[in-house]
This record gives C-alpha cells, structure tokens and sequence, in this order.
C-alpha cells in the first residue's frame, strides 16, 4: 500500500512550521501539520517528540521539496553574506541556542525548576551541519 503522506520536514517551534506552511500553501501545495498543539502547550518537550512535523500528499513531495530548497534555513551576516564555518568552510550554518555553558545551565535550572517559566538567559551559536562545529556569534 502506497504512503498517502510523507513528512518532508520537522520543526523545533509552531512558528517555523506556520511559516514554512503558509509558503508550500501560497505556492498550491495541501500541507497538514502534526503535534504543533502539543509543543505550543510545553514547549520543552519539542526534541523529545521531534518537534513539529509537517506532511504533504505524496504527489506533492517533489514539488514541496523544489519550494523548500528555495527558502533558506542557513544564517547570513547583516549584509546577507552566508556565514561560512572556520573548521570547514561550508556556508550550511544555522544559528541556536546552547546550554554548555554554566551560566546557561544554570538559568535553566533556576527558570524552569524552581519558577516554570522558560530560561530568562540563553546562549546563542553558530552550529554547522556539515561537520558540527559550535561556533560564536560574533
């Protein structure tokens, strides 16, 4: 039996998904979205349900994918440069946030243990995903 949809992309937040979702929907393609009410209610729980899923119809997966490879998910300077990685040089980065520092660990801690709100402070780096490599941001 033939799949009737086919999950082309996952999401950390609802957000980015609504965005990537109202571009494939502009451009004529059925999306349907998978566990968005689940992350919006908590947030925190996003890795472990690999976060906020979207499916298109079969028929529409190369289509879906032509819009997607047109939008770009990678990170660019205030000039719109693509920021290229200083162990590889690949220009796949993308920007997130990180708690391996202590201070970052910390406001984790405190925020979510002890008040139940998200973390007040949060580190922010450059991660590529050709080889891994955590970066500054500058």
């Amino acid at each position: 039996m033939k799949k009737e949809f086919v999950k082309i992309r996952a999401f950390e937040y609802a957000s980015e998904a609504h965005i990537v979702k109202g571009r494939l929907e502009h451009e004529g393609i059925e999306v349907f979205m998978a566990d968005n009410f689940t992350i919006d209610t908590d947030p925190l729980v996003s890795n472990a349900i690999g976060g906020v899923k979207l499916y298109v119809k079969a028929e529409d997966v190369e289509n879906a994918n032509k819009v997607l490879e047109s939008i770009s998910r990678y990170s660019v300077d205030e000039n719109g440069i693509p920021i290229s990685c200083p162990n590889c040089g690949d220009q796949k980065v993308e920007v997130g946030s990180t708690v391996r520092n202590t201070k970052s660990l910390l406001a984790f801690l405190f925020s979510f243990g002890l008040l139940g709100t998200l973390p007040f402070y949060t580190k922010y780096k450059y991660r590529c995903n050709n080889c891994n490599n955590e970066f500054n941001i500058k």
